[in-house]
């Protein structure tokens, strides 16, 4: 019996130690939380009067003295409110003022507060700060959810030293991006800017231009309608054959870059820069001007058009580059550089040559490197010519070393009238040859017409000195110092006398309208024969 009672006594110990030790085991487990519910409420704080109106307004709890809600970390204060804490919302009057974190701010004279769509609908003088981003208008609502701030009775945006007006407008303090539409302005010390719709990103102070726009930036203006504007850097970037003008100079391209403070500008493809007080153009691919130093490029197809004659001169190199010195003096100047493979063409004349200058100082242009000039039936070689003008027009010309004049009589004869010398000069009156001198070691082969149509002689002089006199393109008078020389039946001309030396006629590398400049043809230097 005793033997029993033992047993059983010692399986009612282990049973109790092993239900403790479970016991105790199970207490360690971790206990599972319970799902977090948003609290949504908008908190009264404080006032201090409360009331009520049953009769006036019976949903509303009435607050009046220094009123404080709180709604999901924003703080709202005022000097009365109607609380509507059936709808969890409230009116708010006088002093109003919202706080979101230690970054924004919103005041007005009133405001509606509804907590479920977390708007803020905010009503005269209304001021929203955001870091350093202020926002001014008399009608503004304010979505908590989206972070986005609406004005839509006109308002004013503040960000550093630049002020944006519009009538419409949002800002998502998130973001940091605004959109501005209907009769925008946008100003700076340096820039004024008017457009219809502007998008505007205050962390990088760019503003996103989308629509006709005009910007004025000291003496440059900008018209576009696709494009950025970089305001803390007065740098634009700009599409859609954006404009860029500057004291009678335009630029157009596909696309513009323009640096303001720099006064540097960019563009590319389809370029076009227009300097209407001097009538010439320039036109490429790509172009470039300093506004300060007036100095500009355009290459890749570059196109050079002078328009200050009656028929415009049409001018291609593979780079033009105008270069201004002592601008804005009274002494100011400029070079005008064309250079690789020149070609020009006009209606009364036509040129091509390496490389070209013209400078402004002395009105000169001067040709380098094989030029060859044309006009009519007339060809012009020397080793350099300089060509003089004068109120827009031709004043003189002068061809340096190894200079050959040919005038084809007609184009379908192999007759030529010829001079060769050391240097030659033409003078002119209204844009008409009048004088021409050929000066050292002089060459004449000269054939007189019959009836000026019909060659019935030649004749080949040795001189020191040749004057030509014209009168509307026709050869008037003659005159030489001491010449010796030989007249010839048309049937014995001597071959050596009838080409002289450093005879070629380059018919085939003469321009023949203006959109023939862009194609190159270099001499061959073939002798004609008859």
């Amino acid at each position: 019996m005793l033997r029993k009672s033992f047993s059983y006594l010692m399986v009612t110990v282990l049973l109790i130690g092993v239900a403790s030790a479970f016991a105790q085991k199970q207490k360690k487990r971790p206990v599972r939380k319970k799902a977090r519910v948003e609290d949504t409420r908008v908190y009264l704080v404080h006032a201090d009067v409360l009331h009520f109106d049953q009769y006036e307004n019976p949903d509303a709890t009435i607050l009046n003295g220094k009123v404080h809600f709180t709604h999901q970390g924003a703080r709202l204060y005022c000097d009365s409110a109607y609380f509507y804490e059936a709808s969890n919302s409230f009116e708010a009057f006088g002093h109003v003022r919202m706080y979101q974190g230690d970054t924004m701010s919103l005041t007005s004279d009133y405001a509606y507060y509804d907590g479920n769509e977390q708007i803020a609908r905010a009503r005269y003088n209304v001021v929203l700060k955001h870091k350093k981003t202020t926002l001014y208008t008399d009608s503004l609502d304010f979505d908590r959810l989206y972070d986005n701030a609406y004005f839509f009775e006109g308002g004013k945006m503040v960000d550093g030293n630049t002020e944006l007006t519009s009538d419409w407008g949002e800002y998502n303090t998130k973001t940091k991006m605004s959109v501005f539409n209907y009769d925008v302005k946008m100003k700076s010390p340096k820039f004024f800017l008017t457009t219809d719709t502007l998008y505007y990103d205050t962390r990088l102070s760019m503003a996103h231009i989308v629509g006709p726009s005009h910007i004025t930036s000291g003496k440059s203006k900008i018209y576009s309608e696709q494009g950025f504007y970089d305001t803390k850097n007065d740098r634009a970037r700009l599409m859609n054959r954006s404009v860029l003008s500057n004291g009678g100079k335009t630029m157009v391209g596909d696309s513009v870059y323009y640096d303001s403070k720099q006064g540097f500008s960019q563009a590319f493809r389809h370029v076009v820069y227009v300097d209407s007080q001097n009538k010439n153009k320039l036109t490429g691919n790509y172009g470039e001007y300093y506004e300060y130093t007036g100095y500009a490029m355009t290459t890749d197809s570059a196109v050079a058009i002078d328009f200050s004659q009656g028929d415009s001169l049409f001018m291609h190199a593979d780079t033009f580059k105008i270069i201004t010195f002592n601008i804005d003096t009274d002494s100011m100047y400029r070079k005008i550089h064309a250079y690789n493979k020149v070609r020009a063409y006009r209606k009364d004349v036509q040129a091509v040559c390496d490389s070209l200058v013209y400078n402004s100082l002395d009105s000169c242009m001067t040709m380098y490197h094989d030029p060859i000039v044309w006009n009519n039936n007339q060809q012009l070689v020397g080793d350099r010519i300089e060509v003089f003008m004068k109120d827009s027009l031709i004043d003189h010309a002068h061809i340096i070393d190894n200079c050959f004049s040919i005038q084809q009589l007609r184009s379908d004869t192999a007759c030529y009238n010829q001079v060769v010398s050391k240097q030659m000069f033409a003078y002119f009156v209204d844009g008409n040859i009048h004088e021409t001198q050929a000066k050292d070691n002089v060459l004449i082969g000269y054939y007189f017409e019959e009836g000026d149509t019909v060659p019935i002689i030649y004749n080949y002089q040795e001189t020191s000195e040749l004057r030509m006199f014209l009168k509307d393109r026709k050869l008037q008078k003659v005159w030489t110092p001491k010449t010796s020389g030989t007249m010839y039946p048309l049937n014995q001309i001597p071959q050596d006398r009838k080409r002289l030396p450093g005879f070629v006629w380059y018919d085939y590398v003469r321009p023949l309208d203006r959109y023939d400049i862009f194609n190159w043809r270099p001499k061959k230097k073939v002798l004609v024969d008859e």
